[in-house]
């Protein structure tokens, strides 16, 4: 039996771009992952304070590293980003909004929602406005 070599080959990354949509779901479920693993790190910070001072102060230098920093703001833009998703999913659930144009411009609200109260969050937690 001949395999038949005519026959169109998938559709792969370097033809295929994924629309705004599809990457905005695969996000979604980046974060919650992120999401996830961001709570062993808050679990961290839990015991720490309920460890006493020294624990905490340890706790402390840890955390003032640039790494943990960004992974803190990480986690919050998850954070964000999985709250405006879900908000998009609740208007799906009452069946509207599912025209190209629609999805598109909701996709861009989210990601500019989700930046929003990241910088709301850091203006206010660095300046206590």
């Amino acid at each position: 039996m001949a395999i038949n070599t005519n026959r169109p080959t998938s559709p792969h990354l370097q033809v295929y771009r994924l629309p705004l949509t599809g990457i905005i779901s695969i996000t979604h479920r980046m974060t919650g992952v992120m999401l996830s693993a961001g709570l062993i790190l808050f679990v961290y910070v839990i015991s720490a304070l309920a460890g006493g001072a020294e624990s905490y102060d340890t706790m402390q230098t840890i955390m003032n590293q640039w790494l943990f920093k960004l992974v803190g703001w990480g986690f919050i833009y998850a954070l964000f980003f999985h709250l405006c998703h879900g908000v998009r999913h609740l208007i799906w659930d009452t069946g509207s909004s599912f025209e190209l144009e629609t999805l598109n411009r909701y996709a861009m609200i989210e990601l500019a929602s989700s930046l929003i109260l990241t910088l709301m969050t850091f203006v206010w937690g660095h300046y206590g406005l």
